[in-house]
């Protein structure tokens, strides 16, 4: 019953005066009371002054009837589609039902509790705000628009953490395994006219046995599972474009494209287009990759970041066009050689200093996914306003827009490998193989994206296995960018032995969280390039923005002054180390405060800059230009 129909009812029996007795409207009024006790329950943490650290974007968020109504995939778009997120059924636990065998959906309690799909049941945005649930079922019903008639259904997840089993109707569609991944099903045979029912389910074990980063038993943060990413529908084809594969060759002024379709003998057509007028066209078969030639190309860098417009069909034998979708390309070259005889990472054949921030993505709000799409752009414009020219995207892979909007604002990335933690035992021939499979699968979903500069397969041993060959492997599958094989060699897990340096790749890549100077430095090798993948990390207390726990950094700073003094200093050391001990890239730690670390540009509700990002955005700069070398 809703809230309207009830308030209603409610009118209806306080204004008549018949047929309902002083006694059965007591209970009818208890009931009411039951109902709207039960919604609070259900649906927790619904206003702002009961979440824990609310963000600027938390009330927005609670207010939107269909959270993220942006379209989702940015790199390959078709103009009709059906948003799902909103408010579901849900009903979690470790006791009840698994996806992971089930054949048929659960039966649903009769006022199940209701969740705000995108957010992970562990965050408040979600409204369930508990942790531990391991088996995880969503449900909704939704009507199929009548103009789709005729054509196949597709169903689109950004991504649901950990293994997904999808039921329409009541029968099985699908499942997934992969927490940070796309994915899509042809649901088609499984509607019918009028209202269809959708149970999603979701387990997750945290067992440390899959690519899950921080969410997993020794991750530092809360661990989140479920629906994290957009669901939506969308009509196709029978024959239609499933995937595209967009890389620039800038030597060769060409685009090299690939656009993947469900079957053989079809053809493509592409035309780009800049700032409206088109500059290229071509064509050429599905499933193969073919070139298009881009004259003077227009490079994309992060002072440029120009973006190319991009239109493609799908046509069948006969000529006739099943398929067309929209995308967008730039055009870049990143490299590797050496300069001033210290080997170097270059952008469009330039040598530039990265100066990044460790980017980890969580909110304290939505846990790991960010409140709104407005608040996902947030981090991006910080990092860019204050004058970084890198995001290291930290051991999570973000939603697609996250890379759209570095694409077109203009921020590197260095994209780590979500890492598992624990590839050894009986089971891990299957562990290791499913790790590989998921490292694959998110350089295929993010090869497209012209601000990808960097894979990042491992980070400080953590879950580390066969990193050498390992390296080698994303190093020959996408010649186009760099690879950074272990992040923070030097640094050993504890909880068994390290890898170590894999010796391959593009760089030698250490952490070091004290002074800067000479002898903590990475050093470049004859194939290497050096990078101090992780420093600084200084804390600062802002009392009324911290997490409700101990709050701690490496090194913790007086106040705001001393804070943005410190970091000038230690980018004025950085200068130093790349002109004259052969430096190329430095990560700072980190974007924003994540729970009881308090080392950020700004607290973890992006409420206060804890810097003068002035003065950051002046030193940045400054070290960028005079590192520069041609």
């Amino acid at each position: 019953m809703g809230v309207i129909r009830l308030m209603l009812f409610l009118r209806l029996i306080t204004n008549t005066n018949h047929d309902i007795t002083m006694r059965n409207r007591t209970i009818v009024y208890l009931f009411i009371c039951l109902f709207l006790l039960k919604g609070a329950v259900t649906l927790r943490a619904q206003g702002v002054e009961r979440f824990t650290l609310p963000t600027p974007w938390t009330e927005e968020a609670l207010r939107a009837e269909v959270p993220f109504p942006e379209y989702p995939r940015p790199q390959l778009v078709r103009g009709q589609w059906l948003n799902l997120n909103g408010l579901w059924d849900y009903m979690g636990g470790k006791t009840i039902a698994s996806p992971l065998t089930a054949s048929v959906p659960p039966e649903f309690p009769a006022s199940p509790e209701k969740i705000r799909v995108p957010y992970p049941p562990e965050s408040e945005l979600s409204g369930i705000a508990r942790e531990g649930d391991t088996c995880f079922w969503y449900r909704r019903s939704f009507v199929v628009p009548q103009e789709w008639k005729g054509k196949n259904v597709r169903l689109n997840f950004g991504a649901v953490d950990r293994i997904a089993t999808i039921f329409v109707n009541g029968k099985k569609a699908g499942s997934h395994t992969g927490g940070y991944d796309a994915f899509s099903l042809d649901i088609t045979d499984f509607l019918k006219s009028g209202e269809n029912v959708l149970v999603v389910g979701a387990y997750d074990p945290n067992d440390g046995k899959a690519a899950s980063g921080k969410n997993g038993p020794h991750g530092d943060y809360i661990f989140t599972s479920g629906i994290w990413q957009t669901v939506w529908l969308e009509p196709v084809e029978e024959k239609h474009i499933s995937s595209i594969r967009l890389v620039p060759d800038v030597e060769n002024n060409r685009l090299q494209v690939t656009a993947f379709a469900s079957e053989e003998g079809l053809k493509v057509a592409v035309v780009a287009n800049a700032e409206g007028k088109e500059v290229a066209s071509g064509e050429g078969a599905a499933n193969a990759p073919f070139y298009l030639p881009i004259q003077n190309p227009r490079l994309w860098s992060p002072e440029d970041p120009f973006l190319y417009g991009l239109k493609l069909k799908l046509t069948d034998k006969r000529g006739k066009v099943v398929d067309e979708v929209s995308s967008y390309f730039g055009m870049r070259s990143v490299g590797l050689r050496k300069v001033d005889g210290v080997m170097r990472p270059t952008l469009n054949g330039e040598f530039v200093f990265h100066i990044g921030l460790l980017d980890q993505g969580y909110w304290p709000d939505g846990a790991f996914t960010a409140p709104t799409d407005e608040a996902l752009m947030y981090d991006i414009k910080l990092a860019k306003r204050a004058g970084f020219n890198v995001i290291r995207k930290h051991i999570k892979v973000e939603p697609q827009r996250w890379y759209y909007h570095c694409d077109r604002l203009g921020l590197m990335v260095w994209q780590d490998m979500p890492n598992l933690w624990l590839p050894d035992g009986k089971d891990s021939v299957a562990i290791r193989q499913q790790f590989r499979e998921e490292l694959k699968t998110m350089i295929d979903q993010h090869v497209s994206s012209p601000s990808i500069v960097m894979w990042v397969p491992f980070n400080e041993n953590w879950g580390a296995f066969e990193a050498t060959d390992i390296t080698d492997w994303v190093k020959k599958y996408d010649p186009s960018r760099l690879v950074n094989g272990n992040s923070g060699h030097n640094y050993a897990p504890g909880y068994r032995k390290a890898y170590g340096d894999p010796g391959n790749g593009d760089f030698i890549d250490m952490h070091h969280y004290g002074r800067i100077e000479p002898s903590a430095m990475p050093k470049p090798d004859d194939k290497r390039a050096a990078s101090l993948g992780e420093f600084g990390g200084k804390g600062l207390f802002v009392r009324g923005h911290l997490w409700p726990v101990r709050n701690d950094a490496y090194e913790m700073m007086l106040n705001k002054d001393l804070l943005t003094d410190t970091y000038v200093m230690m980018l004025n050391e950085l200068e130093q180390m790349v002109k004259y001990f052969g430096l190329s890239a430095a990560i700072y730690t980190q974007t924003t405060d994540v729970e009881h670390e308090i080392n950020g540009l700004v607290t973890y509700d992006r409420q206060v800059e804890k810097m003068d990002l002035d003065k950051v955005r002046e030193i940045n700069r400054a070290v960028i230009e005079a590192t520069r070398k041609k």
